[in-house]
């Protein structure tokens, strides 16, 4: 019997192998920018189309989703100098997945040009149902209600107020 894969975790598995293609090239560069890392992302999403594991329209949107979680990611660590815990929502030892390492090495102030990504980044991030995310706390805009994903996952409908908009 051959077990069928959920789409939905499919998509989060690309999302983590694109990622991981991604970073650990970057983390190969001498000069670590963010048109590098951007320059990358889309290898990456080439790569995962060649090799057949998502669509192109697929791959767009995961570049897309990635790109946006890396800088959400720096601008949080740049603006508030906090641990990488409080932009998770919750203890990073619950993650399931060494793609958060990853994302933290890529992310971190010294490896980015975080001052061109702050500037970039003066309207916070926004999530929304359908997308994927990688690992992290997404909170509802309607209800404020948590979302914790400890892996890279599709954001479902709010399931306190169903609503489809979220915030880091």
């Amino acid at each position: 019997m051959t077990k069928k894969t959920d789409p939905i975790d499919a998509l989060g598995a690309a999302y983590e192998k694109m990622y991981e293609r991604a970073a650990n090239d970057f983390h190969q560069l001498e000069e670590k920018t963010e048109s590098a890392f951007h320059k990358l992302v889309d290898n990456a999403k080439l790569k995962a189309v060649e090799l057949g594991e998502v669509t192109e329209q697929e791959a767009e949107k995961l570049a897309e989703w990635l790109k946006r979680d890396v800088a959400d990611t720096a601008k949080y660590l740049s603006e508030t100098g906090n641990e990488i815990q409080g932009w998770l929502g919750y203890e990073s030892t619950l993650l399931e997945s060494a793609v958060l390492d990853l994302m933290f090495r890529t992310a971190d102030k010294t490896t980015l040009e975080l001052l061109e990504l702050k500037e970039k980044a003066v309207h916070p991030a926004s999530y929304h149902t359908g997308e994927v995310t990688g690992p992290g706390t997404l909170v509802c805009g309607k209800c404020e209600e948590k979302l914790h994903f400890y892996k890279a996952g599709k954001i479902p409908p709010c399931p306190k107020c169903h609503g489809t908009s979220y915030h880091r």
